[in-house]
């Protein structure tokens, strides 16, 4: 058992300049692991300061990691064969960012919004306008849009804080629609193109690509070529192909090393790239 005082005086002491004391503060928070987080949050929650809101978050990340990486391995053994199951290794990445994150929680917010937007879309639409009411819902009445301003910050990549933003990358975008549309039975997929993920509208009648990034706008295979051109890739045919659920994981993990490494937090870079090479081995 531990108790917020020792806490306290446990972040206190790691950063006393004798060596015996910062190991004797690693090895007591290690004993009491996982039991302390809930103290350690709640304490969090309470301090203003940055740099010691920061300190806690990354005592808790190194007595959660573990757990989060063999949970992060269990659903890619389950394996990745269905949205749902993408949307909670997703869910699962997300706990890099909020170790205490109740994934149920926001699983029930994309319920909610799937209800709210469902009576909209049941009845009388054919499918072409169907998915225009989806997109405006998500991207006007609910004003998800992209992060300009931060752009490779990692709170763009965790779905998450996405979510409680409404802001993100093209892909974390991609994936509000694609946990909303699969909870309508909608037929959106993601587009695994280089640079700039995508989204692909597959109907009865068309097939269609959307930039998530661009409020939802419908866009065309040329503009798609002329984009990669002027970033220096040459097109290719797979660059368009539906990607798979282990395609969207692989990048969600490199987006967030990258992320990383311009904070230059290099420590958490290496967690990350333990978790991509696990992922790697299902390709």
């Amino acid at each position: 058992m531990t108790s917020k005082t020792e806490i306290k005086s446990l972040l206190f002491l790691m950063d006393d300049p004798d060596p015996f004391v910062q190991e004797s503060v690693e090895n007591r928070l290690q004993e009491l692991g996982e039991n302390a987080v809930p103290l350690l949050d709640e304490y969090k929650a309470e301090i203003n300061s940055e740099d010691a809101r920061r300190k806690v978050n990354e005592v808790i990340h190194k007595l959660t990691f573990e757990t989060l990486e063999q949970d992060f391995i269990e659903i890619l053994e389950g394996g990745l064969k269905t949205r749902r199951s993408l949307e909670k290794a997703v869910f699962t990445l997300a706990r890099f960012g909020n170790p205490t994150l109740r994934i149920s929680e926001y699983q029930a917010k994309l319920d909610h919004f799937a209800d709210i937007v469902e009576p909209q879309i049941k009845y009388k639409l054919d499918e072409k306008r169907k998915m225009k009411r989806l997109l405006k819902f998500i991207f006007e009445d609910l004003n998800f849009h992209g992060d300009a301003e931060d752009y490779h910050a990692p709170k763009n990549c965790f779905l998450d804080q996405v979510i409680e933003r409404r802001k993100g990358l093209p892909i974390s975008l991609s994936l509000i629609v694609m946990f909303i549309s699969y909870r309508l039975e909608m037929p959106f997929f993601g587009i695994n193109m280089p640079i700039h993920f995508m989204l692909n509208y597959v109907g009865d009648k068309e097939e269609l690509l959307i930039d998530p990034y661009d409020n939802g706008a419908i866009v065309t295979y040329d503009q798609c070529y002329f984009f990669l051109k002027k970033n220096n890739i040459d097109p290719r045919s797979e660059h368009f192909q539906m990607a798979t659920n282990l395609d969207v994981v692989l990048r969600c993990i490199r987006n967030l090393i990258h992320s990383y490494e311009r904070k230059e937090e290099m420590h958490r870079v290496e967690d990350l790239g333990r978790l991509l090479s696990v992922a790697e081995m299902y390709q």
